[in-house]
């Protein structure tokens, strides 16, 4: 089984492009999905127990979080710590029931691909991208964002120059939904003959 690894940075249309993907017939294993289910009742507790009075009727606060963690280093890490563990045992599982379903090609949705090393994992990295200026135009679109937010998320992520450099694959969400569809059939395309990596804690693949 061959395994994509697809992230881009906060409104690059990496949400959409992993969309096309499954319309595409490949299963994709999205990391925030993830997350917001662990958020809803699994972390929730051990997050309370880490950063107090960040969760309401058992559920994790995203603003609450958000207000508690961002712009700190030592408490993103803190969060990461109890989160990442759940979201990479939901991954293996993911691989592993794809692998067993004879799936051909499968894709991890990972936000932080790079940041978090991911990338070894995965047998090809596909990054979404679209110049600043719509970047910027989508995320203000977004409710509750602010220039501090924003600017906070960046720090968080790889600048999209150096994420570009690391593709295997570069999709331009820039220039509509056609363009995307037919970007990424060209990506399957490209990996349906190539051979899988061997990863030390994946499950086997041929």
């Amino acid at each position: 089984m061959f395994v994509i690894g697809l992230t881009g940075s906060i409104a690059m249309g990496k949400s959409t492009t992993a969309r096309f993907f499954a319309e595409a017939g490949v299963p994709v294993h999205d990391a925030d999905g993830v997350v917001h289910a662990l958020y809803a009742g699994p972390a929730a507790a051990r997050i309370e127990a880490a950063f107090p009075g960040t969760t309401v009727d058992g559920r994790v606060d995203r603003t609450r979080l958000a207000a508690a963690v961002l712009g700190d280093a030592a408490a993103v890490k803190r969060l990461e710590a109890i989160v990442h563990p759940m979201v990479r045992a939901a991954e293996r599982d993911f691989l592993a029931q794809a692998q067993a379903r004879g799936e051909r090609v499968a894709v991890l949705d990972i936000p932080l691909l790079f940041e978090t090393g991911a990338d070894a994992r995965v047998d090809t990295v596909v990054v979404v991208s679209a110049p600043a200026d719509i970047q910027r135009k989508r995320v203000f679109e977004r409710a509750g964002m602010s220039e501090e937010k924003f600017a906070a998320l960046l720090r968080q992520q790889m600048p999209d120059a150096q994420k570009r450099a690391r593709a295997d694959f570069i999709v331009d969400s820039a220039q509509g939904f056609d363009i995307v569809r037919a970007q990424v059939r060209a990506i399957l395309q490209a990996v349906a003959s190539r051979p899988t990596r061997r990863h030390p804690d994946a499950p086997a693949m041929d």
